[in-house]
């Protein structure tokens, strides 16, 4: 059960991979689509994102089925999320630069949408199955693991089929033919993974928490109130301004990455292949050190110094090459020195996210006790909302960035000059540091220690013992109790 639970990631995995690293490069290098279009195209589904979210999350939390609250939209959200991921990468022929990019916008803006119905899902059960503090930071450590599992073995697999160097195009990732055949791939990918975690889950429903039987219907205007009420929690703020701010980073990284890899490093499909391979590297570490860390330092300065550490030895590499003190391109070096700083930096990283994962599960119990009402939907709802930032801001940042050091679409050979490439990073590195930075220091005002969640815990058994004890006592005499 925890292997197809932890299993689910991936599809959010190959989704992220290919919105953060491709989409950008795919429209601009292959399509010819302006940067300036393509991340102003991905940066308004935010504006959905902001609404559907929510409304997701607060759907799943009042919703009662055979089926409970979850896995409805786990199971219906596998086919519609296949179909617009596979569509957002067959645009029709013909269309105009404004057509092109309402075409991004609405089958990004869809896919994106579709997934939230499963992720979001999907992490509000990890609350309701442990209330353990450590035990949460380990389910959270699984599902990243197979979240980066699915982001970069799909990639290294794609760089190794679809993107293998051919003659006319040594370096695969140019090559328009492939990018069919990758979509395809991650179209079924994505699909199996959901109903993997779907069906592997489905025993557990009966053991997870049903939404509470209400007298009447609630007007809309009731249910936002709750859902606010929910939202002005202290430490889930303090979350959300770190993860708005830290996924926004993670995008611009992945967004940016390829290009660094093709024309800074000048890496081959078969090279990038290895290097992505250093990211399951640094999931496999952290995944069993999350739990340890945040054991030892605590889950708040945990996430604080592991991110703000991480990025610091991340931007290393791009720092020493525009100095000219790196490997160069062809320099049988640059590699493992790459892939070295990149398992480091995403072990780093990953320790940070695992923690603020399990965070926000803890928040799910101190809000109940100030609204007497378990939302771990609305609140996953949040979650799902910042790592969709990672794909909306990060593009629009990456496509900013490109603009303003007057970067090419579709260059021809040698139209990139070291200028260029080295304007990119130029502008892409303060921009790194202050988001993660900034982020880091908002988790500061984030309250819940060990210590206030076990109180948390026990306030909560305590108000729901008193609850039975109440029902008993209004059972007429000789009734059965329920």
């Amino acid at each position: 059960m925890r292997v197809s639970y932890g299993a689910g990631a991936i599809a959010n995995g190959i989704k992220n991979a290919a919105f953060t690293s491709y989409l950008l490069f795919f429209y601009t290098q292959i399509i010819g689509v302006p940067a300036g279009i393509v991340a102003s195209a991905v940066a308004l589904t935010l504006v959905v994102d902001a609404i559907a979210d929510p409304l997701i999350g607060r759907w799943s939390d009042v919703t009662r089925s055979r089926w409970g609250r979850r896995h409805p939209f786990i199971y219906g959200s596998a086919a519609p999320t296949a179909l617009f991921f596979l569509l957002a990468w067959f645009p029709p022929a013909g269309l105009t630069e404004f057509q092109m990019g309402a075409w991004i916008f609405v089958t990004a803006a869809l896919t994106r949408v579709s997934i939230s119905a499963f992720e979001i899902n999907t992490s509000a059960m990890t609350p309701e199955m442990t209330q353990d503090y450590r035990e949460r930071t380990r389910l959270f450590g699984l599902r990243w693991w197979f979240g980066y599992a699915g982001t970069y073995g799909f990639t290294t697999i794609c760089l190794l089929t679809f993107f293998a160097a051919t003659p006319e195009y040594p370096r695969g990732q140019l090559n328009p033919a492939g990018y069919p055949g990758f979509a395809i791939a991650g179209a079924l990918a994505i699909i199996v993974a959901i109903l993997i975690c779907g069906i592997g889950t489905h025993k557990r429903i009966p053991y997870l928490r049903q939404a509470e039987v209400r007298a009447e219907h609630m007007p809309f205007g009731a249910h936002l109130r709750e859902m606010g009420a929910a939202l002005r929690n202290r430490a889930f703020l303090a979350i959300f301004g770190f993860g708005v701010l830290k996924y926004s980073a993670i995008g611009l990284y992945s967004a940016t990455t390829l290009f660094f890899n093709t024309y800074l490093y000048k890496l081959t499909g078969a090279q990038l292949a290895i290097l992505t391979v250093d990211s399951l590297v640094a999931a496999t570490l952290a995944a069993p050190l999350a739990p340890v860390m945040s054991a030892w330092l605590g889950k708040r300065m945990s996430s604080m110094v592991f991110a703000v550490l991480g990025v610091a030895i991340g931007l290393t590499p791009l720092l020493l090459s525009i100095n000219g003190i790196f490997f160069v391109p062809g320099n049988p070096l640059l590699v493992p020195a790459l892939f070295a700083v990149g398992a480091i930096y995403g072990a780093m990283v990953a320790i940070s996210l695992i923690n603020t994962s399990s965070m926000l599960a803890d928040v799910v119990e101190d809000s109940a006790v100030a609204t007497g009402r378990h939302e771990a939907g609305t609140f996953f709802a949040a979650s799902s909302f910042m790592q969709q930032c990672s794909t909306a801001i990060g593009i629009y940042l990456a496509g900013k960035l490109l603009v303003w050091a007057d970067f090419p679409e579709k260059p021809a050979p040698g139209q990139v000059t070291d200028a260029m490439i080295h304007d990119v990073v130029g502008y892409y590195v303060p921009t790194t540091i202050s988001l993660w930075t900034l982020g880091a220091l908002i988790l500061f005002f984030y309250p819940i220690t060990r210590a206030k969640h076990e109180a948390n815990l026990a306030a909560l058994a305590a108000r729901e013992a008193q609850a039975r004890a109440n029902e008993l006592d209004n059972i007429p005499l000789g009734g059965p109790s329920r």
